[in-house]
């Protein structure tokens, strides 16, 4: 059994035991050693940082359009790498294979064509774009390149996630018949920040981890999404707080219903049900789960490890690495990624217009 397996012993009930069993869930470990550069020292830099430093994984040159900050990660995390003026400079001097693109969207499509342009393997920040065709004329580029070119779905690889994505692929709940998602958080932190002025904060940027995790168990896309948004008569934030997403498949139905104003009580939940089980995720937060699954042979909880912002961010950099190694595309691979934005699109265009909304494959 690997490092990353687990026999998970179970908590059976006298009338229902149920047999051991063993799976995959934590971040896959590259073998080689790969030089990586990050463009955008920003807030969320630092989540990352955090977690390739704990992996053990190689940061050697840092650039961001402000020199003081860019220098400041990198005395903080690898003081013996070199700061680079901007993204250009990096990709034209810098001795690396792997860039990591962590700068806001609007700049990011020109970033990436450039370092694929230079041979350079990309992870990309989420959203990956906000265009599909241009997503997918990048998908085309890192293919003509001979790079590979993914998405930072961080969520993929929070441990409850990536437990739930890897049982369902597995078959234990059989086919998916549903998926329910119903989290309630307090998201007016947003105040006095960017964040604070996009329409649909909540379905368009927050939720775009969980249209990607319908997309990471349910294949294809979506035949058509209803979804609404509405402001909460106490929330302080601009942008609506409540929002619900309903995404109808020929045989599987997903809603997603967030409510981001949510100052007591607060409960993260996810029901993944299939024709023969179902798997259920709960906490106070989207960092502290605990998974079930509930079949006929009884039920278990395996003892998850690690979080999301660890976990998460070591998964994204190093499946792209062991992809990288192996010659295939990444889990997270940019073109499979669009499947979950088209979701996501769809759903604001269902919001603005309160019509449902058919998605295109």
């Amino acid at each position: 059994m690997s490092s990353d397996e687990r026999n998970y012993d179970l908590k059976p009930t006298a009338s229902h035991p149920m047999p051991p069993r063993a799976l995959s869930y934590q971040p896959p470990r590259p073998k080689q050693r790969h030089r990586i550069g990050l463009i955008g020292c920003g807030g969320i830099s630092e989540s990352h940082l955090k977690a390739y430093q704990h992996a053990g994984l190689e940061v050697v040159a840092f650039s961001d359009l402000d020199f003081a900050k860019a220098s400041a990660r990198r005395d903080a995390f690898y003081p013996s790498g070199k700061v680079y003026p901007d993204y250009q400079s990096l990709l034209d001097t810098a001795d690396v294979d792997v860039v990591d693109v962590a700068t806001p969207v609007e700049p990011r499509v020109k970033i990436i064509e450039a370092a694929l342009q230079h041979g350079k393997h990309v992870l990309s920040q989420k959203p990956f774009v906000r265009d599909l065709a241009e997503g997918l004329r990048l998908a085309d580029l890192a293919d003509a390149s001979g790079c590979r070119l993914a998405v930072n779905q961080n969520g993929r690889w929070a441990p409850h996630f990536s437990f739930i994505r890897n049982a369902a692929a597995m078959g234990w709940v059989g086919d998916v018949v549903s998926i329910n998602v119903d989290i309630h958080w307090d998201h007016n932190w947003i105040q006095g920040t960017p964040f604070n002025e996009m329409q649909h904060v909540v379905l368009e940027d927050f939720a775009i981890h969980w249209f990607d995790f319908v997309a990471s168990i349910v294949a294809g896309v979506a035949e058509d999404v209803y979804a609404t948004a509405m402001q909460s008569a106490s929330q302080t934030a601009k942008p609506p707080l409540l929002g619900t997403a309903i995404l109808r498949y020929m045989r599987t139905l997903a809603v997603l219903n967030f409510d981001a104003d949510t100052k007591y009580g607060v409960e993260d939940r996810t029901v993944v049900r299939g024709t023969q089980g179902t798997m259920v995720s709960a906490g106070p937060s989207l960092t502290d789960q605990s998974v079930k699954v509930f079949t006929a042979e009884g039920w278990f909880q395996p003892p998850l490890e690690g979080n999301w912002f660890q976990e998460g961010f070591i998964g994204t950099m190093s499946e792209l690495l062991c992809a990288i190694e192996e010659d295939r595309p990444p889990l997270h691979d940019a073109r499979d990624n669009l499947r979950g934005l088209s979701m996501c699109f769809a759903a604001v265009d269902s919001a603005n217009s309160g019509e449902r909304v058919s998605i295109q494959a």
